[in-house]
């Protein structure tokens, strides 16, 4: 398993070749890291951390099943995510592994209710 920093730049390339064009990505730096979207929503987090994914029950579970996986923890100090899970490092090299989770993000993110917009 390859021991962190991760260079968030090489996890989004990783991200773009396993998506292949099919999730209309969109990406922005944030903190640090990256964060990306799927029809301006966030659904991965790229950091120094690896690829974190938004996901909701079942599917949150079935990935910390797999080996390697686990919550977000930016530190120590800091809460588990409850919503991303890191994916396993494996999977950074595999497209087809990458991709399943991407898709199952994807759908999570987009079948949430939309957020309503701050009036200014």
């Amino acid at each position: 398993m390859k021991e962190q920093p991760y260079d968030p730049a090489d996890l989004q390339s990783h991200v773009e070749s396993a998506a292949a064009n099919k999730l209309g990505l969109r990406f922005r730096k944030m903190f640090g890291g990256i964060m990306g979207y799927v029809e301006d929503r966030p659904f991965c987090s790229l950091s120094n951390m690896g690829i974190a994914i938004k996901l909701g029950e079942p599917e949150r579970g079935e990935l910390l099943d797999e080996p390697d996986a686990r919550p977000l923890q930016y530190s120590p100090t800091d809460p588990p995510s409850k919503s991303y899970v890191l994916v396993p490092p494996l999977f950074h090299s595999n497209p087809g592994q990458l991709r399943r989770w991407l898709l199952q993000s994807a759908k999570f993110v987009l079948g949430q209710p939309s957020k309503p917009t701050r009036k200014k």
